[in-house]
């Protein structure tokens, strides 16, 4: 990355499970800059959801750097995501259609629960596939899936967590990290956040900020893609041999189905 600036600049690591994102700065300005992101990304930074795009730059060997301005602010605490300019942010998202017109010039198909389902079913280990809660989860999947179909669908960034949500300094809030961005049923985005953060007897008022009503095929619908994700989330941490996190979500299934 130094090449791309003169002496005054310097260049670190990021951190990150890719290695592609670095921090640049000199005494006037810090950007975030990464390698081979989405051309997903402009329109984001359009819409405002994601910091501004400053330029970007393709390399000789083909490579693409993007340039951010680096926001001054925090991550989002777990208690900060029932705020209404969450839910204001999640909605504008997932009403966007520039947001959802990109992702399908970008080649993505709207992932359906019954595609969802068929892949889970591959992915999942014959060890965890095992376990009896996950049995348990697999069997409530397939009997549901025939009656969670919904006609609208949005732009869902998949990993709603507080640690992907930030606030400037000057109250600008913005969602981050879009590598996993789908076309999918916005209960996907919905039922991550209320199940991780929201008691459920506030999920009503929640939504209203949101803009929506909570009905009984919502509820079902946010259920099944949290099941569904969880499982997807706890083979990716056994792959990644971090078991003693896998264990807990294992446990957090155990809560959903009861």
């Amino acid at each position: 990355m130094e090449y791309l600036f003169d002496q005054n600049w310097e260049i670190e690591p990021a951190g990150g499970a890719t290695g592609e994102a670095f921090f640049a700065h000199s005494k006037e300005q810090k950007l975030f800059l990464k390698r081979n992101s989405s051309p997903f990304l402009a329109v984001l930074s359009a819409e405002g959801i994601v910091p501004k795009l400053v330029w970007t730059k393709r390399l000789e060997n083909g490579d693409v750097i993007t340039a951010q301005h680096w926001i001054h602010g925090r991550v989002l605490e777990a208690a900060d995501m029932k705020n209404e300019e969450v839910a204001k942010l999640l909605r504008k998202i997932h009403r966007s259609k520039a947001l959802l017109n990109m992702l399908k010039r970008l080649g993505k198909a709207p992932l359906n629960p019954e595609k969802m389902l068929m892949e889970l079913s591959f992915r999942l280990s014959p060890d965890l596939q095992a376990s009896p809660i996950v049995q348990e989860s697999l069997a409530y999947l397939k009997t549901e899936v025939k009656y969670i179909s919904h006609s609208e669908y949005v732009v869902c960034h998949s990993d709603v967590n507080h640690h992907n949500w930030m606030l400037s300094a000057e109250n600008e809030l913005y969602l981050i990290d879009w590598d996993g961005a789908l076309i999918g049923d916005p209960a996907i985005d919905l039922g991550s956040l209320l199940y991780w953060y929201i008691p459920e007897a506030k999920w009503g008022e929640w939504l209203e900020q949101y803009g929506i009503a909570l009905t009984d095929h919502l509820k079902l619908r946010m259920k099944w893609y949290v099941i569904a994700q969880t499982l997807h989330t706890i083979q990716w941490l056994k792959n990644k041999k971090n078991l003693d996190e896998a264990d807990y979500w294992l446990r957090y299934l155990n809560a959903v189905l009861s």
